[in-house]
């Protein structure tokens, strides 16, 4: 959590600072997770999400699919970054509109040592985190 990137503005909150429309299911485990809270006023959930896009957390990789239109209607959104191509461990940002502007949650999940996925019937895939 200490190596979590946020733009300048960010200040950290409690997990009372948004109602998160959706929420990261880590379909392997066991894991050990965290949470971290933070609210941006005056900010779009575009210019956020983007941001958050383009200022990698330390050397992780980024499941993004795409940058964020700037749309006002938009909601909520999530960027997702993994230690390794095909991981089903990192960290999902989900940037969420408030009445003040946004709310940032940050999960973050580790496999422990004994975690493992469970297998997916017809040769089915895991999602990347942060990609729904």
């Amino acid at each position: 959590m200490d190596a979590a990137a946020l733009p300048p503005g960010a200040t950290p909150a409690d997990a009372r600072v948004a109602t998160f429309s959706s929420y990261t299911g880590w379909p392997c485990g066991p894991v050990v997770q965290v949470e971290g809270f933070w609210s941006i006023p005056d900010a779009t959930v575009s210019a956020i999400t983007n941001w958050i896009r383009e200022n990698p957390t330390a050397d992780l990789i980024s499941t993004s699919v795409g940058a964020v239109p700037n749309d006002p209607s938009i909601q909520s959104a999530t960027v997702g970054y993994i230690p390794t191509e095909g991981a089903q461990e990192g960290i999902v940002y989900t940037v969420e509109k408030t009445t003040a502007g946004v709310a940032v949650r940050a999960e973050v999940a580790a496999q422990t040592s004994a975690a493992s996925c469970p297998e997916l019937p017809d040769g089915g895939q895991y999602g990347a985190p942060g990609q729904g």
